[in-house]
């Protein structure tokens, strides 16, 4: 009976869910996947052979940067992501998406505006700001294509069937409006505000970015995903509460720990300190929520992929988080502040926890508007996952020592040059674990297009 409850219950409002417009969105969300991670191999290989690519302007490093981590941002994650969000809302909601249509029109927008950007700069047009480098147009296609998908989900929240909010249904209205209003400061900071009050901006947005888009969207996957792919009730729906409300409370503060030592002014960097200890509370809530999930479905874990991804998502989540949050303490940040320590912390967080978390919902989705085709290889997309999840964990790793290697070397007065040399060796098997987790990524893909075409 329980499991006749839970095939009912994952099969519930399957009437409802657009499959064609899911899959258009995550096809093109699994292309970018496929491509802005893979710029980023380049430019890491540049940082042992600075003279890969020659000197052709736009396949410098100062170019091919800003494309890899605005890709992975607005082109890899979120497009995954609103393709998800699609499948989700009708499901919870119990109606169909309002003005359904609509996104049809906005994926062409969103996909030329990508390639755009990808193109502009490329060719140098660049606003200076660290993961806000896109031009003005393409940020203004952002934010009209995110409000008008506000306004899709918004308006189709309001005419639920029933009156109660699913936690995901709480992140996911609080990602897109946060971000709404995020992408405002984008459109005027760079420019606009002048001297030491234009970093604090910066330090601002870019948390915001992650904090209040990634981080609330990676929230929205997980609270729906993990429960459906294990069948089992999500643990505690008071402690998704106390996640959400300290989210909202503690994160818009933390972005200014970026900037210590700085002329911002002492009290600021010291609310930014407190507020990213603080962040204790929404993680160890959402990550006891997510392991308590899994009480008694552990055994099945090896032969459940999505599962895989949103768990080992998770435990990168915790490593990443408790990372990001002592690098702010002023004593550890003096050896890490401006070395790989920083690099490791992001691509723990944003690759190893968001698009972990986003990959095993586009792989527990993908089957179910295929057709309900059972996954075409088991075995590949299972070698997928591991060379993604040893490549981005022995990355972490790696940036994590050399980053203190280097900070531990300039306190000790040798000379930056010096420091430089001594990262090469590891920068060497930086470069594998990415193309570890590229080659992992295409396994993924290989899988899913294979499942479809069957």
């Amino acid at each position: 009976m329980a499991t006749d409850a839970a095939r009912e219950a994952s099969s519930k409002n399957d009437e409802l869910i657009n499959a064609d417009l899911i899959r258009k969105w995550l096809a093109s969300g699994l292309g970018w996947l496929l491509f802005f991670p893979t710029i980023g191999v380049f430019v890491s290989t540049k940082f042992t052979y600075p003279e890969f690519l020659g000197d052709t302007a736009w396949l410098t490093f100062g170019r091919l940067r800003p494309i890899h981590v605005n890709g992975v941002i607005w082109g890899a994650f979120s497009t995954l992501f609103i393709g998800l969000c699609h499948y989700i809302v009708p499901r919870l909601t119990g109606v169909r998406l309002w003005r359904e249509r609509w996104s049809y029109g906005l994926l062409w927008v969103w996909n030329v505006n990508l390639a755009v950007a990808v193109v502009l700069l490329a060719l140098g047009e660049n606003r200076g700001w660290e993961a806000g480098e896109l031009p003005l147009i393409n940020v203004v296609v952002i934010l009209v294509g995110l409000v008008q998908l506000t306004v899709q989900f918004l308006m189709t929240i309001g005419n639920r069937r029933q009156p109660e909010l699913y936690v995901s249904l709480w992140y996911l209205i609080a990602a897109f409006v946060w971000t709404d209003v995020n992408l405002v400061l984008l459109l005027l900071g760079p420019h606009h505000i002048p001297g030491i009050n234009n970093a604090a901006w910066h330090g601002l947005y870019i948390h915001y970015v992650v904090g209040l888009w990634i981080t609330p969207a990676g929230y929205v996957l997980i609270y729906y995903f993990l429960p459906a792919s294990v069948k089992n009730p999500i643990y505690s729906h008071k402690l998704s509460l106390i996640g959400f409300w300290s989210l909202a409370f503690f994160y818009p503060f933390v972005g200014i720990h970026h900037y210590l030592y700085s002329p911002i002014a002492d009290w600021a960097e010291t609310i930014a300190i407190v507020s990213s200890m603080m962040l204790i509370v929404p993680v160890w809530t959402v990550l006891q929520n997510f392991f308590g999930t899994m009480i008694g479905r552990w055994r099945q874990l090896g032969r459940n992929l999505p599962a895989k991804f949103l768990i080992v998502g998770s435990i990168m989540y915790l490593i990443g988080c408790f990372q990001g949050s002592i690098s702010a303490l002023r004593t550890i940040q003096q050896p890490t502040h401006f070395t790989d320590f920083v690099i490791a912390h992001s691509h723990l967080t944003v690759f190893g926890t968001f698009v972990m978390w986003v990959m095993g919902g586009t792989l527990y989705v993908w089957p179910r508007i295929a057709g309900d085709e059972p996954l075409w290889s088991f075995r590949v997309g299972n070698a997928g996952f591991w060379l993604t999840t040893l490549g981005i964990s022995a990355m972490g790793l790696v940036l994590v020592v050399q980053g203190l290697q280097q900070g531990f070397m300039l306190m000790a007065g040798a000379e930056w040059v010096h420091s430089v040399n001594a990262m090469r060796p590891y920068w060497w098997v930086r470069t594998f674990t990415g193309i570890s987790m590229d080659i992992g990524i295409s396994l993924l893909v290989y899988t899913l297009m294979k499942t479809s075409l069957r």
